[in-house]
């Protein structure tokens, strides 16, 4: 078993969570908190989740993570 890392980000807004929802629906797992941080030059709030899936394939570069 291999595991592999993501790190979703967004706005704060309801996509964010639709973005971390379906990851968790696809079998990833949350890796502690979420962030949070006021993104100035935009003057919008940017929330992070880092997530984490074990896979039977070994990890490599080219891999599209979110396709595990």
């Amino acid at each position: 078993m291999h595991q592999i890392y993501r790190l979703l980000t967004e706005d704060d807004t309801s996509a964010f969570c639709h973005k971390v929802s379906l990851a968790l629906s696809q079998g990833w797992q949350l890796h502690g908190p979420p962030s949070i941080a006021f993104d100035p030059v935009r003057g919008v709030m940017r929330c992070a989740q880092a997530v984490v899936k074990d896979i039977d394939t070994p990890y490599h570069p080219e891999m599209k993570l979110g396709e595990q």
